[in-house]
């Protein structure tokens, strides 16, 4: 199994990479002992706990000085970056030390689907197939022999995509998917609820009756409740193939269980240096480690091949018709669905437990979780309320 360093996890440029997330800790500084998540931004390779100054990231994100914020709020030392992400890819953490977590909170978390022409294809496939992996790969063949693999050109909602689409219901080869694929309306759903994403160093969770799933890398927008996009991170939209095949309707089946959102390690903050445009050239890159049969799978892809901007992502997603008063998270899509073989010569690709998945950009670092059953691993039990009860506890603000 590769072994991955501390430093591979974070920007390539980290000493102007301007870093805030939220870490678990121990705070010991008020009358009694008390715990729970803080805001924390990274500074010269050392954390420190801002939580003073921005209560949640939500908060944060709201304020117009969120950059000067980030860089110049007092804050109480943690120590060093390096040092929470050796943490966080340990087997097994000092109950006392902190620890990361999604570097969201009280945000809603929303995801794209089919973004990407080779996610549009799988889908169809996955639908075609009726979520039996066996069936895969020959509906793969009849698929793509009947409209092709590069569907990256065709704009969405162009006189183009219209015709293709009257060419495919002509054909009887018409799908759900490829409605949302090249129409006019992107896929854009609740992928899970605030406070349940899972972050750096977690494990991830699969329902045990699963046995056709598979990671789905993605760049994760931080957008604030204003509708403006104020960084982005990386994300596991961990997909369950087979259910999500039965029926699109169990699309929150599918998508929405314990530990099946992780995001992280951190949100990186838009600057002079890291834009929007930033994102748009990305490349992000995929590593799936089997722990039980030495399996490798290595793949990278590029969003210069999403089929719709962003920032038109983000406009279907919130405005007038839809708003969002403590922000949110999106998923952009995936830019990568695994087909390697791996149990069997044509049975596809599958997770195993105890995979070690890393999705990683070089300049917002690595995002590496265990695959695990989520009905056996650590449940989720602090949500909003919980969040707020904390503060109080700990003499801090609530959100504004």
């Amino acid at each position: 199994m590769q072994t991955i360093s501390a430093s591979a996890c974070l920007p390539d440029d980290l000493d102007h990479a301007l870093l805030v997330g939220r870490v678990w800790r121990r705070d010991d500084t008020h009358e009694g002992k008390h715990e729970g998540p803080c805001v924390v931004a990274v500074r010269g390779g050392d954390v420190f706990d801002i939580t003073q100054s921005a209560p949640t990231t939500a908060d944060l994100f709201d304020r117009d000085d969120a950059v000067e914020v980030a860089r110049h709020a007092p804050g109480v030392p943690l120590g060093p970056v390096s040092a929470l992400i050796k943490a966080g890819l340990a087997a097994r953490n000092d109950a006392g030390a902190p620890r990361l977590l999604a570097p969201c909170d009280v945000q809603a978390i929303k995801a794209c689907g089919v973004t990407f022409a080779v996610s549009l294809l799988e889908r169809v496939i996955e639908e075609q197939a009726g979520g039996d992996p066996s069936k895969a790969q020959e509906v793969r063949a009849t698929i793509t022999a009947l409209i092709g693999t590069d569907l990256s050109k065709i704009e969405p909602g162009s006189d183009a995509a219209m015709r293709l689409k009257a060419e495919l219901e002509r054909r009887g080869a018409w799908s759900q998917y490829m409605e949302v694929g090249i129409g006019p309306d992107a896929e854009v759903f609740s992928k899970s609820q605030p406070m349940s994403s899972v972050g750096f160093g977690a494990d991830i969770g699969l329902l045990p009756g699963s046995v056709w799933n598979n990671p789905e890398p993605e760049i994760v927008l931080a957008v604030n409740s204003a509708g403006r996009i104020v960084g982005a991170t990386l994300g596991n939209d961990v997909n369950l193939r087979d259910i999500e095949g039965r029926s699109a309707l169990l699309l929150g089946k599918c998508k929405d269980n314990n530990g099946s959102c992780a995001i992280g390690p951190f949100v990186r903050l838009f600057d002079e240096r890291f834009t929007l445009d930033t994102i748009r050239d990305a490349s992000v890159s995929l590593r799936v480690d089997g722990a039980d049969d030495a399996f490798e799978l290595d793949g990278v892809s590029h969003m210069t091949e999403i089929s719709r901007d962003p920032a038109d992502l983000v406009a279907q997603t919130c405005g007038k018709h839809h708003q969002y008063p403590d922000g949110f998270m999106l998923f952009l899509g995936t830019m990568f669905s695994p087909i390697k073989d791996r149990d069997a010569p044509g049975g596809g690709f599958t997770h195993h437990l105890g995979d070690v998945v890393t999705i990683s950009t070089p300049k917002l670092g690595a995002l590496v979780n265990t695959v695990r059953l989520c009905t056996e691993i650590e449940p989720w039990t602090f949500g909003v309320r919980a969040l707020y009860r904390s503060l109080a506890e700990r003499g801090l603000p609530r959100a504004r």
